[in-house]
């Protein structure tokens, strides 16, 4: 399954010509590829994915994503484990 996970632009470099960033993602924070959202800029929120920023998105839009993460992962925090079954 791919997963890709919003975060906040923190830092951005040039990397031997590539566009590098750093990205918050709930305070922990990832290495990303800027290659594909050039316009990019420090504040902004991206959608990572193995490494690579995908899209420029909306602090709205970021902050509904993680809610759903984060009810995702509470709703899986009482379910059995597969050792339990």
């Amino acid at each position: 399954m791919c997963l890709a996970i919003p975060g906040k632009v923190v830092e951005i470099s040039d990397e031997n010509g590539l566009a590098m960033g750093v990205v918050d993602v709930n305070g922990a924070r990832t290495r990303a590829c800027l290659a594909y959202v050039p316009d990019i800029r420090v504040g902004q929120y991206t959608i990572v994915h193995a490494g690579f920023a995908l899209k420029i998105i909306d602090e709205e839009e970021a902050a509904e994503s993680l809610k759903l993460w984060d009810e995702l992962l509470k709703g899986e925090e009482g379910r059995p484990g597969e050792e339990e079954r």
